[in-house]
């Protein structure tokens, strides 16, 4: 049997490189944590990547039009699309640290809830009878203090490394709640000096390792790759 597994996240799983000064390319898939993920899994697990740089939970913001990086809004196309998902991994937070939003630790791990919720609703989509899919939420790794030094991030991000710290916690008790998985990016991996937001190649390949050994419990499949 395989799996269909969608990624939803933001830069850190679309593969930005971390730059202090963007714009900055992205990591080819056999390097970003999703591309490495599928190899780690191999053939019985079909990876798709929906991740979006600068993407939130549940925050409108006019830089796209249409749903834009407003992830509520977006994530019952992306799925329904997708149709049928055995498991969506919500990999989102980091973004709405950003002074603009003015958001608690709290109200960001209430964003990343809505996302489970609405993942458990969401059923077969439109004319389809398949099920919600299992929901694994990783919250995003604490960020490195250097960015405050960093000319766009460090305003940009005024303030946000204390809370970063804050949302492990949090995002934990509303998995929980939600009946989702839970992994805490930041027991994995620590974001480097690169531009204090993002993952290096490493941290892109510890991440995946965690990630592969949450799912294959998940499913109770060890290994998959074999």
């Amino acid at each position: 049997m395989s799996y269909r597994v969608v990624v939803f996240g933001d830069s850190n799983s679309w593969g930005f490189i971390p730059n202090p000064a963007p714009p900055s390319e992205r990591y080819p898939f056999d390097k970003r944590w999703p591309g490495r993920l599928k190899l780690i899994l191999g053939d019985r697990c079909e990876v798709i990547e929906e991740a979006l740089n600068g993407r939130t939970t549940d925050i409108t913001d006019p830089q796209l039009p249409g749903a834009g990086l407003n992830g509520s809004e977006y994530l019952p196309a992306a799925l329904s699309s997708h149709h049928p998902v055995d498991l969506l991994i919500i990999a989102l937070g980091a973004n709405d640290l950003k002074a603009a939003y003015n958001r608690t630790p709290l109200r960001i791990a209430l964003g990343a809830g809505r996302l489970i919720d609405i993942a458990n609703t969401i059923g077969g989509g439109i004319g389809t009878p398949y099920s919600s899919p299992k929901t694994l939420l990783v919250c995003p790794a604490p960020l490195n203090p250097c960015i405050q030094n960093g000319r766009e991030f460090g305003p940009m991000f005024k303030g946000a490394v204390e809370k970063s710290r804050q949302l492990g916690p949090l995002y934990e008790s509303i998995a929980k709640l939600g009946g989702a998985q839970f992994l805490d990016a930041g027991s994995c991996v620590t974001i480097g000096t690169g531009d204090g937001l993002h993952l290096g190649e490493k941290e892109h390949e510890g991440l995946a390792q965690a990630v592969a050994t949450k799912v294959q419990e998940m499913f109770s499949q060890t290994p998959w790759g074999s």
